[in-house]
């Protein structure tokens, strides 16, 4: 049985496929105008799930790139106080090792106490160190300062520590313990009770012990140690940054092969797609001829 095909039905198909040709030509000239690969969901809805996967992977990368950078910045500000108190401490090493002296005079003596009490203000300033308004030896403690000033220094922290998340497995600690590094009253071994102990007993003449020179040497290094597990906590900070920088490049090469348009490619599909409309528009042209009904209407 032979199939019938009218005048209609032929123009009706070539109509059809003229705007399935129109519209495929004028989606690859918006892609290249966006440079995308799909302008919305339903255009490729693979590629755009792959793509928001990998967004999120971004956003994630983002935020730990600021996590790393507030603490380095919270554990650079540590490490320069404990330099600095390391400093104090050694000077304050030396005077006492020349308090230690008997053939130094009251006048001397009293000389001494005074730079060790000078020493002492100075290390409880830096005690104090703080970091945006935050104190860098207190913990999470909304306190004014790490350790309000008397005889002993009253420490105003709490046992709880700063972290940062880094990655989607490691959190690190960005503040310093600061009754573990300056000593704590409550245990007899502060660094303040000792300057003030070692300060009273040359203002009184009674001289400096060996327990004094060998107390002042622990604090000096507990200081140092202190200082040392910041600078390693600091450095793993870093080799999670160069991580983190490298993750941020390939997350981005990643999202660029999904969504963003080869150009050249692009321009020679537009080309090809207009090459192929122009064709059938030409093609429909001469088989569609005009008939005296088209005069007619």
């Amino acid at each position: 049985m032979m199939t019938r095909v009218t005048m209609q039905t032929m123009a009706a198909a070539a109509q059809r496929n003229l705007q399935s040709s129109s519209a495929k030509l004028a989606q690859l000239q918006q892609s290249a105008t966006d440079l995308k690969t799909f302008s919305n969901v339903s255009d490729n809805p693979s590629a755009a799930a792959d793509a928001m996967a990998v967004r999120a992977q971004q956003a994630a990368a983002a935020q730990y790139g600021r996590n790393i950078s507030d603490g380095s910045a919270w554990l650079a500000t540590a490490d320069n106080a404990l330099a600095s108190a390391t400093t104090l401490l050694q000077n304050a090493k030396d005077l006492t090792l020349q308090g230690a002296n008997g053939a130094i005079n009251e006048d001397g003596r009293k000389a001494i106490a005074a730079q060790l009490d000078s020493i002492r203000t100075e290390l409880l300033t830096k005690a104090n160190t703080q970091y945006q308004g935050r104190n860098i030896f207190a913990g999470n403690s909304s306190a004014g300062a790490a350790y309000t000033d008397g005889n002993p220094p009253v420490y105003n922290g709490d046992t709880s520590t700063v972290e940062r998340r880094i990655s989607t497995t490691t959190t690190i600690r960005v503040d310093a313990n600061g009754p573990a590094i300056f000593g704590s009253d409550d245990k007899g071994d502060s660094v303040f009770g000792l300057l003030t102990r070692i300060a009273g007993a040359l203002k009184n003449g009674d001289g400096v012990s060996s327990a004094d020179i060998g107390d002042m040497d622990k604090a000096l290094s507990t200081v140092i140690n202190g200082r040392s597990e910041v600078g390693a906590r600091h450095a793993q900070l870093l080799r999670a940054q160069d991580a983190n920088a490298n993750a941020v490049v390939d997350l981005e090469n990643q999202r660029s092969g999904i969504e963003d348009l080869d150009l050249s490619k692009a321009f020679l599909d537009v080309k090809a797609q207009e090459l192929a409309y122009q064709a059938a528009l030409s093609v429909t042209a001469k088989v569609l001829q005009p008939t005296l009904m088209d005069f007619l209407r």
